[in-house]
């Protein structure tokens, strides 16, 4: 994690507040980037960037959202294998 702070200085025991604050608020998430402006006014604006995390496929089957089929018993791996495909094209 990278974390600037603009206008000023702050402790440790400052940032750890606000990197606490963040990681409560987005729960499994990574901070990526944080840079904290202390403003004039003594507010501090907070920016933080999360770590992407990596998106999976999802198909809709038999009316079940899926990223694979692996936890499907028989029946529904038959029912999967002999649906209809639709095709759709994007010209």
């Amino acid at each position: 994690m990278t974390v600037n702070v603009v206008n000023g200085n702050m402790s440790p025991k400052e940032i750890a507040y606000y990197t606490q604050h963040i990681r409560k608020n987005n729960p499994g998430m990574d901070i990526d980037s944080l840079t904290l402006k202390i403003c004039d006014d003594g507010y501090v604006d907070a920016e933080y960037n999360l770590t992407p995390i990596p998106f999976e496929r999802i198909r809709r089957i038999t009316g079940y959202l899926v990223g694979t089929v692996d936890r499907f018993n028989n029946a529904k791996r038959a029912e999967e294998r002999d649906r209809v495909k639709h095709m759709s094209c994007c010209n």
